[in-house]
């Protein structure tokens, strides 16, 4: 499909934009000022979020880092100098600025996520604290579905169980960092509920695979909600005539969801193709939802900047490190488009291979 622009964007599905259905309720929507809950179109998309959730209720905010942040501060709240079990490849650890020490009040505890990006319940419990005056409280367990470092992986159900019953045996809670909870549910088969029933509270995003220009969503409980309301006020996330853009949010609850399975499909297709590439390992062969790892052979003498900077002329677009790249498929990415990325790919090292040989002869 392709942007407008005739790019191919693969860095993040943050980059989609709004089908013509969102530009349409956008126009269209009905509005009032959320920060005194009159906005009649963010109310129905809060309640349709709660509701895929089974949830009682739920928030309306502008980003995911946001919608985790005022988890953290809820569940939190009253305890400064707490302590937060997190995974050590979590985006609640790693990619969120330090929110948790900042604006918390709380230290992380890091454990490593295994390969299908769980946490291991004896690694969970080996670091919750004691009673020892030395220490700090642990208050909460947060998981990531899917998980996006350990390769965009569907964390299992029997894992997300096990936490729960690790926490209730602690007396702790548990927030899921669901940014792409969708991926996981079209990857499982099975409802939101499958997975958000093991946890106290969750967030995930409108904004990237299912399409909308902005926002996420926070759900969980009556009186959590009602806290984290007061708390987004805070930190300034609070919105007026929001229902502008909650109204494609509602569009891509309804229309976005089961197509996500193409880009899983497209997702696919991308890491068999450039498997076989000489000098290029697919660090995920078999991708469970929208992501693809790729790792260069740094003998190759070429890194990932010079690769995404030659395929920019092909119109792809790439956020390399220095010897790798994370792929990420959404719905501007066809399965045409995904055909010319590993053609390009191909040529883009075969070239480098040309290049080096004539050095050798010369």
């Amino acid at each position: 499909m392709a942007f407008e622009n005739g790019l191919i964007d693969l860095r993040s599905d943050t980059v989609t934009v709004p089908t013509p259905e969102m530009r349409h309720a956008m126009a269209a929507a009905e509005v009032g000022d959320d920060v005194y809950r009159d906005d009649p179109t963010v109310n129905r998309l809060e309640a349709r979020a709660a509701e895929l959730t089974g949830k009682a209720a739920a928030l309306f905010v502008p980003s995911g880092t946001m919608g985790n942040l005022l988890a953290l501060m809820v569940h939190c709240a009253g305890h400064r100098g707490v302590e937060v079990v997190v995974g050590d490849k979590s985006h609640i650890y790693l990619n969120e600025v330090g929110g948790l020490a900042a604006l918390v009040g709380a230290q992380a505890a890091a454990v490593p996520n295994q390969a299908d990006g769980s946490l291991a319940i004896a690694a969970i419990e080996a670091i919750i604290r004691d009673a020892d005056v030395h220490h700090p409280r642990t208050r909460l367990i947060c998981l990531e579905n899917t998980q996006n470092i350990c390769g965009g992986v569907v964390v299992p159900l029997e894992a997300m169980a096990a936490t729960r019953a690790l926490a209730d045996r602690y007396g702790l809670k548990v927030h899921l960092d669901g940014a792409r909870l969708f991926n996981a549910v079209v990857a499982l088969g099975q409802p939101a509920t499958a997975l958000t029933q093991h946890v106290d509270s969750v967030m995930f995003c409108l904004s990237k695979g299912l399409g909308a220009p902005v926002g996420s969503m926070l759900c969980g409980d009556a009186e959590l909600i009602d806290e984290a309301r007061r708390y987004r006020k805070m930190v300034g996330g609070g919105m007026r005539q929001a229902g502008v853009i909650a109204a494609a949010g509602l569009v891509s609850l309804d229309t976005m969801i089961e197509r996500l399975e193409d880009d899983h499909a497209n997702a696919r297709r991308l890491a068999a193709g450039l498997a076989d590439l000489p000098g290029l390992v697919v660090e995920n062969p078999a991708p469970e939802t929208n992501m693809v790892y790729l790792a260069l052979d740094p003998s190759r003498r070429i890194t990932g900047p010079q690769v995404a900077e030659a395929l920019k002329g092909d119109g792809i677009v790439l956020d390399p490190g220095p010897y790798g790249f994370r792929l990420v498929t959404h719905a501007w990415v066809s399965q045409e488009d995904v055909d010319w990325v590993i053609d390009k790919f191909a040529a883009v090292l075969a070239g480098v291979r040309r290049r080096k040989g004539r050095v050798c002869e010369g």
